[in-house]
């Protein structure tokens, strides 16, 4: 499944994983850049040897001798050196060729045909003419699952729970290949652990934790960072052997870039996988984030929510007049002589007014009323306090006066 994001063509063969990737040299950024790429990623899998090659037989032919790169040099002379062991419908019959003085494939390759085709299978020329590209290959590709849940048994049983972060990687490392193969992102996934057989009957068959993002992602080291930190907080009840890792949502994920040039270097660490990270290490109560809101009524254009929660697209509908850049968390009445409001001196209207109505419609159940406003804000300038947002109430027998916010 981590193949899968580098090319639809991904095929299981001989213990080994092939892929063709000539379509996708462009696509990341070159030859060396996928390789690089690919040896890297393969490693943290535990891989233990990444070959290329003409064609897949050539490839896994060179990674069990040991050898990487099959494309510089002519293919022929770099398979003829390679021992008999290294294709497997020739190891079948390594003896007898070796009775016949055979060391290497290219002394097999230099035999008569027609006697080999006499003495040994039809698979031992078949696989020769693969490996050296005279006859073509037959692959059955991997389709991409629609679900991820993926197992790993541990290398040794862990009793911390911080160090499930070393298996787990694994597990996400195959979760973002799946999810750029899907072009999506995930905005939960969950990890479950199985306890080690010999246990007390008091810890259970394993446990497991679910983590959430607002925004859906597949980077690999965010993905981390926000499980370790929820790792943190758990204390395993015993030694732990196996893991399993479940995407619970998924999310289409359109990747944008505002840059002309290709290869944009992005500084930092974005506002929201701080946040998150926050989140996990302080509990997502104590870490909220505004969510603007389609109302024009200035009390209610934003709510505050936990970070980790998906945030909802919608944007407020700010009407036409301009907006305060702080807002009062609750109107403040002003003072009043001869028909003028005064807030560190007398104001003076600069702009307005701009009539806001509405909220018949909307009951506050916790106060028990209707919150309906009928108000004209104006801007107005204070001598000392700068410039104020400030509104007349309209429906109330005695119309006052309220300030509402302050423009930096």
């Amino acid at each position: 499944m981590w193949a899968l994001q580098f090319s639809p063509r991904v095929a299981l063969a001989e213990a080994s994983v092939v892929m063709e990737v000539q379509a996708s040299l462009r696509l990341f950024g070159g030859w060396r850049a996928l390789r690089e790429r690919v040896q890297a990623e393969a490693g943290e899998l535990g891989v233990a040897q990444v070959a290329w090659a003409p064609n897949s037989l050539a490839a896994l032919a060179l990674a069990r001798a040991g050898m990487v790169n099959g494309l510089r040099p002519p293919l022929e002379a770099v398979l003829d050196t390679l021992p008999l062991e290294t294709l497997s419908a020739v190891r079948a019959h390594r003896l007898t060729l070796a009775h016949i003085g055979c060391r290497t494939l290219g002394d097999v390759r230099r035999l008569p045909r027609g006697g080999l085709s006499r003495r040994f299978d039809p698979q031992l020329l078949a696989a020769l003419d693969q490996a050296y590209g005279r006859a073509p290959e037959v692959h059955r590709w991997v389709e991409l699952p629609e679900r991820f849940v993926q197992r790993l048994e541990l290398p040794h049983r862990v009793e911390h729970a911080e160090a499930l972060l070393f298996g787990a990687r694994r597990l996400l490392l195959a979760l973002t290949g799946w999810l750029a193969a899907r072009h999506s992102g995930t905005t939960a996934f969950r990890l479950n652990w199985a306890h080690d057989a010999m246990r007390s009957r008091s810890a259970g068959e394993g446990g497991g934790l679910t983590v959430r993002t607002a925004e859906p992602t597949r980077q690999l080291e965010h993905l981390c960072r926000l499980l370790a930190e929820h790792l943190g907080h758990v204390e395993l009840l015993a030694p732990v052997g196996d893991l399993e890792l479940e995407a619970l949502e998924v999310q289409p994920l359109e990747e944008r870039s505002a840059s002309l040039l290709p290869d944009t270097v992005h500084a930092g660490e974005a506002l929201h996988l701080v946040l998150e990270r926050l989140a996990a290490r302080l509990g997502p109560e104590r870490v909220l984030r505004p969510v603007a809101l389609p109302d024009h009524r200035p009390e209610w254009m934003c709510r505050w929510q936990p970070a980790p929660e998906p945030q909802s697209r919608q944007g407020a509908d700010n009407g036409e007049g301009p907006q305060p850049t702080f807002v009062l968390p609750a109107p403040l009445k002003l003072a009043v002589r001869g028909n003028r409001p005064y807030y560190q001196g007398e104001l003076q209207l600069l702009a307005g007014p701009q009539r806001v109505e509405g909220g018949w419609w909307d009951r506050d159940e916790a106060a028990g009323q209707i919150r309906h406003v009928a108000r004209d804000y104006w801007v107005a300038q204070s001598a000392q306090a700068g410039v104020l947002w400030v509104f007349q109430t309209r429906l109330d027998e005695a119309p006052a006066w309220f300030l509402h916010g302050v423009f930096a």
